[in-house]
This record gives structure tokens, sequence and C-alpha cells, in this order.
């Protein structure tokens, strides 16, 4: 029996408190079905205020280009801020921003207003203007907010770039979006040292033939930084010395919001390109409905990066359009202590996190002990973002974090519902997942689309597959928040995207469908191995791997091999209280596969290692494992958190 099926005997519906005070109800599924459109236009005219009104919900004449709200005018800035100011919820904390350091500020919407004001007058002080583009490589710091709603204000298109990226990276950036201006800092905090920033744009800009003008320089570290007169400017001496008098005019609905490069540091970048009517409307209608917030009360801490698309959607933009307070931290989860994320829950009094499954896993190996000395009662719902979550770290979740009725270990009666999301950089928004006053959720399982998302699993001929299947992941209908294209390259927008299925949208992912029909991701379909004619998905192997008592973490490859094709090859970390690392746990874990997937699945090899290789964004870099699986010489770690993984990985294994 497959972990897929395993899990699926779990079942957790809302209790009746929750369901009964819940923002969004099942009567949406039944409205978003008759007219998916209609059910859109609602959304964007409750949701967002319109200088303008659109006079058509959706534009689908010249597929895959759609156009949403089609006539509507907006300001994205203006709905995150001047509105809320102006219906007197100035006073509101916008921000509580946490330093890594300790420091901390807090920003009002009335003060966040202003600060974003200033910074588009003098972003056009120095020459940007409505359609420019803005390249920003800052920390997860309050000013990135403020950049990236000074840009939408003005109608400046931001392309944020991921603060661990290189200086070639950033360069191919800058390059492919032609960008204008580059706003960064003197560096930032990491681990408790102070890591450079502004060196990496020098570098970038060291050749010529790029087209930036300017580069702002946020103080943030005090680190040493060459300046180069003319080009340079602080913050402090530009954005603070603004007016904070500047007029949100409208811009179209689909007028471009930001790009968004979702490649590596090799190999030309793609921009994912978003505009702002349906983007806005898709993010702020499933803020509210998935994490079923109510922002009077709700204080919500989304813990991802400006630098991916989960920090610019639940971070910079839905939580202020919805009026929400939230918490913005700068640093690593295990900086100063291991208990740093909870003592900002406890602080702060979090009651929605939004987080990954990469550091829920940390936190299992880490221990139960760490939440259990902080108070976190006042969570009442946590969500999981950026990758499949195997229903032991679902589990582990629910009862530790979810559970902690913060008085003496007590539990809760009710633990707090498990939001888990599936979208992308192209999607924009949250595509599938439960709603927490209507789901009855289950361990490991995104479960269905959102109401007004037509999302489907499909066979090798785009035709649906029945309950109890697998297949691939599509988007048969147009939905709002939806790429608009990869930037100067339309050809390329339909290869990728709306070329393996007539009409759909692929998203490169592979998934099931259980008994009752709820969505399970499989991961991406180039994670699929070939085992002597099987195809097998890495996440269910080391979803597997991960139900065992003995693993804290689990990545799994196919390695090339003469007899089956590929063979399954496992790295695992073992937690903390394993008491064998030897011949028998890698035994003992190889017939678990065999006994929860099948004998097929059973790896080949597995190696116990100390750490995986992640990005900063928790991502597991699967390429690197495989060089070591197949015995070569290890590729580019230019993107690693911790870049001396990969030196502790084949020390360990030499062992």
């Amino acid at each position: 029996m497959s972990n897929v099926q395993t899990a699926v005997k779990k079942v957790f519906p809302p209790s009746e408190e929750f369901a009964a005070n819940a923002v969004v109800t099942a009567a949406e599924y039944v409205e978003a079905d008759a007219d998916r459109p209609a059910f859109w236009a609602r959304q964007a005219r409750e949701l967002l205020t319109w200088s303008k009104d659109f006079t058509q919900a959706l534009d689908w004449s010249k597929p895959p280009f759609a156009k949403w709200f089609v006539g509507g005018e907006l300001n994205a800035a203006y709905n995150a801020l001047d509105r809320h100011v102006e219906n007197g919820l100035g006073d509101r904390v916008a921000i509580y921003f946490e330093g890594e350091p300790g420091d901390t500020r807090t920003y009002t919407y009335s003060q966040l207003t202003e600060e974003v004001k200033k910074a588009a007058n003098a972003f056009e002080s120095l020459g940007v203007a409505k359609g420019d583009r803005v390249a920003v490589y800052l920390p997860m710091i309050p000013e990135a907010v403020i950049t990236l709603l000074a840009c939408a204000r003005i109608g400046a298109v931001h392309s944020v770039v991921f603060g661990g990226f290189s200086a070639d990276a950033l360069r191919s950036r800058i390059e492919d979006a032609e960008a204008k201006l580059v706003v960064t800092a003197d560096g930032t905090y990491r681990r408790g040292k102070p890591s450079p920033l502004k060196s990496a744009v020098d570098e970038a800009l060291s050749k010529d033939g790029h087209t930036v003008q300017n580069v702002v320089v946020v103080k943030r570290n005090g680190a040493d930084v060459d300046w180069h007169g003319g080009r340079d400017h602080w913050w402090a001496d530009t954005v603070d010395q603004a007016s904070t008098h500047h007029n949100a005019v409208g811009h179209d609905s689909d007028h471009p919001l930001y790009i968004l490069y979702t490649s590596g540091t090799t190999g030309k970048p793609k921009g994912i390109l978003h505009t702002t009517g349906g983007y806005l409307t898709q993010t702020a209608y499933t803020h509210k409905a998935v994490f079923d917030l109510h922002p009077d009360t709700d204080v919500y801490w989304c813990t991802a990066d400006v630098g991916w698309v989960t920090g610019h959607s639940y971070v910079a933009y839905a939580p202020l359009i919805n009026g929400a307070t939230q918490v913005m931290y700068e640093g690593t989860p295990d900086s100063p202590h291991q208990g740093r994320w909870w003592e900002i829950v406890e602080k702060y009094k979090v009651s929605i996190l939004y987080t990954a499954p990469t550091a829920i896993r940390t936190f299992m190996k880490w221990g139960k002990e760490i939440p259990a000395k902080y108070d976190l009662s006042s969570i009442r719902v946590l969500g999981s973002v950026g990758e499949p979550i195997n229903p032991e770290a679902w589990m582990w979740y629910r009862e530790v974090i979810g559970g902690n009725a913060g008085k003496n270990g007590e539990r809760k009666e009710n633990p707090a519902p498990i939001v888990d999301t599936w979208w992308q950089t192209e999607t924009g928004a949250q595509m599938i997942a439960p709603l927490p006053g209507v789901t009855a959720t289950k361990p490991g399982s995104a479960q269905v689309p959102l109401p007004g998302i037509a999302a489907d699993v499909v066979d090798e001929n785009g035709a649906s597959v029945p309950d109890g299947h697998g297949g691939f992941l599509v988007i048969r209908e147009p939905w709002p928040a939806m790429l608009r294209g990869i930037w100067g390259d339309p050809e390329r927008f339909k290869d990728t995207y709306w070329s393996r299925f007539e009409g759909m949208y692929f998203a490169g992912d592979g998934a099931k469908k259980d008994e009752d029909g709820d969505i399970w991701l499989l991961g991406r379909v180039d994670d699929v191995m070939n085992i002597s004619g099987h195809r097998l998905s890495t996440t269910e192997i080391e979803s597997a791997l991960v139900s065992h008592p003995a693993v804290a973490e689990a990545a799994v490859v196919g390695a090339a091999d003469q007899t089956t094709g590929q063979a399954v090859v496992a790295f695992v970390i073992l937690r903390g209280d394993a008491t064998d690392s030897g011949d028998t746990i890698i035994q003992e874990l190889r017939n678990h596969v065999g006994k929860e997937i099948g004998p097929i699945a059973k790896p080949k090899t597995i190696l116990v290692v100390p750490e995986l290789p992640k990005t900063r964004s928790g991502k597991i870099i699967r390429r690197l494992l495989k060089d070591i699986a197949e015995g070569r010489e290890v590729g580019d770690a230019t993107t690693l958190a911790d870049n001396t993984v990969m030196t502790q990985i084949t020390n360990s294994l030499r062992k």
C-alpha cells in the first residue's frame, strides 16, 4: 500500500466553532462552478478599489494570452495602503519587523503609506517612469516591501533578484529586463554574521553594456562599500529626504506589475510576467479564503523571502491589500538559537503561520522540546508551501505547533488546521488548497482546486484520470493571477507551458487523485524516475523514508544503472535519537520503502549524510546529489544557503 493510500485514512474535519466563524463557506464552490469569470468579477469589485471599472471579466479570444478585467484601471499601492488610511485604519499595524540581530521596527498603515510615497518620489527624481524596470536586490527588510509598492505606485515594473544569488545571476536578470535602477543594501545578517550585498551589484555592473543609471543603497549592516559617485545614492539621502505627497494614478488592469525569474544561475533566465488587476484579485481572495483571514484580529506571518513568489504574493501584496497585520523576519530559524521562530510567534501572538515543509522537517530534526518551551496558543491556522509535504511532517506540524496550548505542555482540544497549498511562480497565487472552515483535511494532500480554479489530473492524452490514478497536473481554464508571458519571448511562453496538452496549461508537476478525488502532488515530472520500465516519483519515496521514525529528512535521485536504466539512490539525515547509522538501519529503511510502496521502489543505495544541499528558500538541489550518486565532480553550488554542505556530504561518505 502506498504512503498516499495509508495517509488517506486520517481525516481531520474543521471544528464546529471554526466552521461557524469561517470567512468562506462551501457556497463559494457552487457559485464559482456556475460561472468562473462572474465569480472572479465579484471578487475583483469587493476586494479592490478601481479608479475605473472594468467592462469585461475575461477576454480569452487569443489563447494562451488572457486579459482579465478589461478596461479597468487601478493602482496596486493605493489598494495596499492609501485606501485603508482613508477608511480610518491608519493606526493599524501593517508590519512588525524583526531583524536577525534583534532590532525591531513597527509600521502602521499611515507610516507605511508615507514611506512608499517618499520612495515613489525619490525613484521618479532618479528618472524612473511608468513602464521602466527596477531591479531589487534586498534582504528581508521593510525597505523591500516599500520598494515594490513604490514601483507599483509609479507603474514601474519591479524585478526582484533573491539576495542569495550571485553577481552573474544578478547581471543576467538586469540585462534581460533592461533595468534602469537597482535598489540594494550594503548587506544583511546571516546566522549572526554580516553578509555583503552591494559588492555583488558592483561586480554585476562592472562591465559596460548594461542599462542601469542609478543604484540606491539601504544602510543595513554598516559594511564598508565601494562608492561610485553619480551612480550610487544612499537610501537615507534620497528616499528619506523626499516629499510625503504623491498622487496614485490608476494603471490599466493588464499593466505589467513585475517580472520574476525562475531559472537558476545557468542558461537564459526565464522572466515570468505578472500584471496588475487579475493578480491582485486572486492573491487577495486566496489570502482571505485559504487562511480564514480576520484582519481586525489576526497577526499573520509568512516566512518566505521577498525574492521568491511567495514573498511577492503573500508578503508584499495580499496581506496589505486585505488590511492585515503581518510579521517580517530577516534571519534564519536558528539564529541566535533554534527557538527563534517560536520566540517571534509568542512575542507577536502570531495567529496564522505560513512556511515550507523543509523548515518543518528541520524543526522535527531539532526536536519537539524546543517549540514546547514557548507559548504558541495564538496559532489558529497553519500553512505549507513550496513543495509537497510528507504526511509525517504534516502530523508533526499539526500536533506539536498547532496543538500547543502554551500552558505547562497542555495540548489544544482542536489543533490548528493545516492548509497545504499548491501553486507556482507562474500561477501567481494559490490554486489547490483546503479551505480550513470547510474541508476535512488529509495529511500530505493539497486536496481540491480552490473556487474559480479548473485544475485536473490527466493522462498522456490529456484525458482526466479516474479517482485512484495518477498523471499530469493541468489547468483547464484561465485564472486571474496567471502569468501573462515570458518577458520578451512569447514563443517560449507558448512552447513551455501550452504545447504539451492542447488548450491546457501544463504545470510540469505530477499528481495523483485518491479514492475520494483529492489531489496529491508528486513533485516535478522531471523528478520521476524510470526503474525497469516503472515510473516512480522521488517525492513518494522520500515521503516513505521520512515516515520511518529514525529519519528526519530524505532526498531521492535516479542514478544511471546498466541493468535497470535508473536506480533509486537515497540520501537520508537520521534523527538525533536514532541509535544506529550502520548497515542495519539501511536495510531496515530499504525494507520499509518496499513495504510502503512496493519492492520496485526499494533504494539500491541509501547514504546517511549530515545535511542536504538546499537553497536559502529550502529547496533541495537534487542535481548535486545526482552528481555524487553517479560519481561525477559536483557541479555549480553557488545558490546553496550553506556552501560547506557538499564538502560535509563528501567527507561523510568517505568515512
